[in-house]
């Protein structure tokens, strides 16, 4: 089996048979550098044939900072992604870097399957969303619990939001619980940039519930970043 892409660069986010998903970071630099990898990433997969069936997809993110990509695949469990590690990662990352020199591998991190996810549906337009939108949050990991009710408490303000200014922009959100017990990473689609910013900039923001998120006593950092679906492939028949 050969890799395919799908033709709105998005994963299936959806997909059934999911145990893991593996996130990662590449500091590229440039604009030019960002599509170069792009490029490079789709020659090197599409050349060879599908690594194992339990990977089910790789997907690429460009930063909108233009200095970055997202790595987003989804596995059947940790261990798939051990074997493929140990027999197929390094060629293709080797041509890569071959095509895109100086690539600065920054960051990878292990989750869980979807905890817990909302969606309200296709965007106003009916285009695919445009935007990714990646919040991570931070968390002391002895303590038991804690990201479960932080996710909680966000689906509250989004519930409070959804009354109060439906049509914001957002379309889905799908959280993740990282497999080391110190990270929610939210997968979050958007219909646009300025959608993003705006409700971002929205004085309801400042609700108690949204206080309640923000000053959660178990919260020691986090981050915000947004990206543009560049390539996503999966196995083909």
């Amino acid at each position: 089996m050969n890799a395919v892409a799908r033709p709105d660069a998005r994963p299936d986010l959806d997909r059934p048979g999911v145990g893991a998903v593996l996130v990662s970071t590449w500091r590229v630099g440039t604009p030019e550098r960002q599509r170069a990898a792009v490029e490079a990433i789709r020659k090197a997969w599409e050349s060879r044939a599908w690594p194992d069936l339990g990977l089910l997809s790789y997907s690429v993110l460009a930063g909108t900072d233009g200095e970055t990509l997202l790595h987003y695949s989804q596995w059947t469990e940790q261990q798939a992604y051990e074997d493929f590690v140990r027999a197929h990662r390094d060629d293709r990352n080797a041509e890569i870097d071959a095509a895109v020199p100086g690539v600065e591998r920054v960051e990878l991190r292990r989750y869980g399957a979807i905890h817990r996810s909302a969606v309200r549906g296709a965007t106003g337009t009916g285009e695919p969303p445009a935007v990714v939108v990646i919040v991570e949050a931070d968390f002391d990991p002895s303590g038991a619990g804690h990201r479960e009710e932080w996710v909680d408490r966000v689906f509250d303000a989004l519930d409070e939001d959804a009354a109060t200014r439906p049509g914001s922009g957002g379309i889905s959100g799908r959280f993740h619980l990282s497999t080391d017990g110190g990270r929610v990473l939210n997968y979050a689609e958007w219909e646009s940039e300025r959608a993003h910013e705006e409700w971002l900039a929205d004085d309801s923001r400042l609700s108690e519930a949204w206080a309640r998120v923000h000053h959660h006593r178990a919260l020691i950092g986090g981050r915000v970043r947004r990206y543009a679906p560049a390539l996503s492939l999966s196995a083909g028949a």
